[in-house]
């Protein structure tokens, strides 16, 4: 018997698709937290970079949430959604998601909202270009 309630998704779009590796452990063969920030943070320049059309730079992370760990060979996919568009900055929302190297559905293990702000080859702010949606 169903429930009639979808099984959640990624919201956004796909925006990087990596495999963690043992490298990216710590000493007791869990896969680093800030290995997982870096991801995302790639993913959220992606994002970004496309929307500004040129250069942005991270200025801020928040509301990040470990909800689950994430293990060597697991594959991890990031998706991205502007949530936002200042005059120079924009707030990229990332979600992370990993499907176990035992196959199956994905899961959700981290989400996080990054602040980038475009900048200009003087790396000072720049506006943003009107949105081409």
């Amino acid at each position: 018997m169903t429930t009639g309630t979808a099984a959640p998704s990624p919201k956004g779009e796909l925006s990087i698709r990596t495999l963690a590796m043992p490298a990216d452990t710590n000493p007791s063969g869990d896969i680093f937290g800030g290995w997982l920030m870096s991801q995302m943070d790639m993913a959220a320049y992606l994002a970004g970079r496309l929307r500004a059309r040129g250069r942005v730079v991270t200025v801020a992370v928040d509301k990040t949430e470990l909800l689950l760990p994430v293990f060597v060979g697991d594959e991890l996919s990031c998706y991205t959604e502007i949530a936002h568009v200042g005059r120079s900055s924009m707030a990229v929302r990332v979600e992370a998601w990993v499907r176990r190297r035992d196959g199956g559905d994905q899961v959700k293990v981290t989400e996080g909202n990054f602040t980038l702000v475009a900048v200009g080859e003087d790396r000072r702010p720049r506006p943003l270009p009107p949105d081409q949606g």
